[in-house]
């Protein structure tokens, strides 16, 4: 995205205004800021250069796969902003920091209906409202932050310093945006593919520059780590994703993403028998996987039933009592690498989702071998997911491995739930997992061609266990001094911004903005009476 620079918005004023000001005596300065600080004029213009930016990252990725990229879900603005303030803190740039917008906690959190599961019961207009509110918010710490840079150069034209006016405004035409990329969770499309695609519109004049489906009925759709998973037919789902391409091409955001996601990993049903025109068709790869019984004298074709004629013989699947058909137990391995290659050979996806059931880097990049060989380009966004425990899993991932190869007994360290064990933090274990577990999204990037990592629920469990840790101590024997040692020291020593809560919320933008219609006459909050001068340090 280029934007304007400071010299190039004053030249184009001061043609306007030779004086310097508005007939109205507004200053061409104030103009620029309020211009600059405006760095996007429309949601739909986040979605396309958005767009470019993560096709931008996915080429650096194929190049280096060192390059991955991140995201944690956040269900809220404040939340979004606060991450992405942080990320800017710690590189200096937000490149590779996405937001994440999940569809469980639009479901659990931010919804009229009260603590839903993650069942699409909620209202989805909850969903696009989530994408603009998180977009207002980013936008907003620009605004405040290119508010602070036009005062440092108000402080140095005052004072005649040529040097810091110069530097001032080189840090407003270097300043880069806390707008980054929204991946948002469109569930299983929220009904028919008119309706994925009309609600797919309303996401991206919102922002969003990739849309994530899964390959679940619609009206049936379970989390992707809770059983009862109803998967639908391959061209079934392919029309959906081909309602989202849609969707971005008619708003003109012709880079947009689609994540593909598949939940056929761990689920065993489905909703109906597709049509098979011919023997290797979409729908006959489908149909193949489904549990069968032979038709012979003993088990007879029963009135309502239907018949299927495979491998030579007339066979009925296995139908549930509520009409859902059972698939083999055991295919739902075989059945994702299909739906992979058909999602992004058919259906146009530009990434794929493989929901697991445990952080196994191995097996992940398995399957992604067999997709690669198809699809060699092949690229994941993979759920580094809250539920999935992590410690049991990778413990017991270390312990197998080191058993197996001799250098343990196996009464070395316990095995199932006593894993979890404080005691284990230390020990040789331990410390292994630990080192693995920071190593592995990089590990899961480079073998198993994830360009993306995201965890999708941690403001979820983080706002649940940061007001547990407060509470304790504030209802308890420590009350403020809780506060203040849990929250208040940690932020000014962080340098966390949002300590001075009264600037971050735009107080001092407030104030500029006096200034620039009332000069002198302005009503200003930030004078020595304001308690945030308490916090100038920090």
């Amino acid at each position: 995205m280029t934007r304007k620079t400071y010299a190039e918005h004053r030249d184009a004023l001061l043609r306007r205004y030779p004086t310097g000001q508005t007939s109205g005596g507004v200053g061409i300065d104030d103009i620029i800021q309020l211009k600059m600080q405006n760095t996007f004029s429309t949601h739909l213009d986040i979605a396309q250069a958005m767009a470019g930016v993560m096709r931008a990252d996915m080429a650096e990725y194929d190049l280096d796969s060192s390059k991955f990229t991140q995201s944690l879900g956040c269900w809220s603005g404040f939340h979004a902003q606060q991450m992405i303030k942080s990320v800017k803190r710690l590189r200096g740039t937000t490149k590779g920091a996405y937001v994440y917008l999940s569809g469980w906690m639009v479901a659990g959190l931010r919804n009229r209906w009260g603590h839903l599961p993650d069942q699409s019961m909620h209202e989805k207009t909850a969903v696009v409202d989530l994408i603009e509110e998180i977009y207002v918010s980013l936008r907003q710490a620009d605004e405040v932050a290119i508010n602070d840079l036009f005062k440092v150069l108000r402080e140095a034209r005052k004072a005649g310093d040529a040097a810091a006016e110069k530097a001032a405004i080189g840090a407003i035409d270097g300043f880069e945006t806390h707008v980054v990329p929204i991946i948002a969770d469109i569930d299983a499309g929220f009904g028919n593919e008119n309706a994925t695609y009309l609600l797919a519109k309303e996401m991206i004049k919102a922002g969003a520059c990739c849309l994530q489906i899964e390959n679940q009925v619609s009206d049936a759709k379970q989390c992707g780590h809770q059983d009862g998973k109803v998967t639908v037919p391959r061209e079934d789902f392919i029309e959906k994703l081909r309602a989202c391409r849609l969707a971005f091409e008619d708003l003109g955001v012709d880079e947009g993403l689609i994540v593909a996601r598949t939940d056929s990993l761990g689920a065993g049903l489905t909703q109906k028998v597709p049509v098979s025109q011919h023997a290797g068709d979409l729908a006959s790869d489908y149909i193949k996987w489904l549990k069968t019984e032979v038709i012979t004298q003993d088990n007879p074709i029963q009135e309502g039933e239907i018949a299927l004629y495979q491998g030579g013989e007339f066979v009925k699947p296995v139908r549930m009592p509520n009409g859902l058909f059972a698939f083999q137990d055991g295919t739902g391995r075989a059945r994702v690498i299909e739906d992979c290659i058909a999602s992004l050979t058919q259906g146009g996806a530009d990434l794929l989702w493989i929901e697991t059931d445990t952080p196994n880097v191995d097996e992940i990049a398995a399957m992604v071998a067999e997709v690669r060989a198809v699809v060699p380009n092949a690229k994941l966004t993979y759920n580094n997911s809250p539920s999935f425990n992590w410690t049991l899993n990778l413990r017991g991932q270390v312990r197998k491995e080191w058993i197996a190869s001799g250098r343990i007994a196996e009464d070395a360290y316990p095995d199932g739930i006593k894993l979890m064990s404080a005691d284990l933090d230390t020990s040789e274990l331990g410390l292994e997992t630990d080192r693995r577990l920071a190593a592995f999204q990089a590990d899961i990037s480079a073998r198993a061609g994830v360009f993306h990592n995201l965890i999708t629920l941690p403001t979820f469990h983080l706002t649940a266990k940061s007001m547990d840790e407060l509470s304790r101590g504030y209802f308890g024997d420590d009350r403020m001094k809780a506060y203040v040692n849990s929250v208040q020291r940690e932020e000014i020593r962080r340098g966390v911004s949002a300590v001075k809560h009264q600037h971050e919320v735009g107080s001092d933008l407030g104030d500029t903005f006096k200034e620039m219609v009332a000069g002198e006459r302005a009503l200003k909050a930030g004078g020595h009476a304001n308690t945030m001068n308490q916090f100038a340090a920090a």
